[in-house]
């Protein structure tokens, strides 16, 4: 009897050895695998935020550099409604060239906007001036800063209807570089400008003699620049 409870007794003890064993295994083991979901599971998010955030990053710097690229580039094609510039470095020889069209006289009128965050007032001086192709014009826009603090602004521009954009000519304007308002301060910006005598000779204009130039003040950063954009 003593032999046979001694037997059980080993058999027991190396049983419950053997179940400790096995759960011990299963337990690593488990934890193993939790270990390395956790791990997959972290690598994700990490992976996933970072990726989030390059996009908000690379957005942003495109969202903010939207504005003057596609101002430069509707500039020098005429596309999209914008203004040509003049590729001479002297623009006084091409407009003493000009023949004025003396039989054709265009409308132009003046819109104003600023865009939304933009603090600044601004509006155009006159609603509208008459010009005739190849003839010079001068207009004037007035911006204000109403805070107390300086506030740099740069401006797009527009023509419509679009195709007349490519025969609308500006010699100067306050749209070529960042401005820059103190406190309170109202300044006049002009804008010096001519239609093209070739206007005149576009049929799909021939009957359009009201052309509206519109432009649209953003808030810039403090130290933007842009390179004046040029045809020629």
């Amino acid at each position: 009897m003593a032999l046979l409870l001694k037997l059980c007794s080993t058999r027991s003890c190396r049983s419950f050895r053997a179940r400790t064993t096995v759960l011990n295994l299963y337990l690593r083991r488990s934890l193993s695998i939790g270990n390395d979901k956790f791990e997959r599971w972290n690598f994700r998010n990490r992976t996933t935020i970072y990726y989030t955030s390059s996009v908000i990053f690379l957005v942003s710097g495109l969202s903010y550099a939207a504005v003057p690229l596609y101002r430069i580039f509707c500039s020098q094609s005429g596309l999209g409604g914008q203004a040509t510039l003049l590729g001479d470095n002297d623009p006084s020889k091409k407009v003493a060239e000009m023949n004025v069209v003396p039989h054709r006289e265009i409308k132009v009128n003046f819109q104003a906007d600023t865009a939304s965050g933009m603090k600044w007032s601004f509006r155009p001086q006159q609603s509208a001036v008459y010009v005739r192709p190849g003839e010079t014009a001068l207009a004037f826009y007035s911006a204000k800063n109403p805070y107390d603090e300086p506030i740099d602004g740069i401006a797009t521009y527009n023509v419509l209807p679009f195709e007349a954009g490519k025969y609308f000519n500006k010699i100067q304007c306050f749209c070529f570089e960042e401005q820059r308002l103190n406190p309170n301060e109202e300044v006049d910006m002009p804008v010096f400008f001519y239609i093209d005598p070739d206007y005149a000779e576009d049929p799909g204009l021939e009957n359009i003699n009201d052309i509206t130039l519109s432009y649209t003040f953003f808030q810039s950063k403090p130290g933007f620049k842009l390179p004046i954009p040029r045809t020629g």
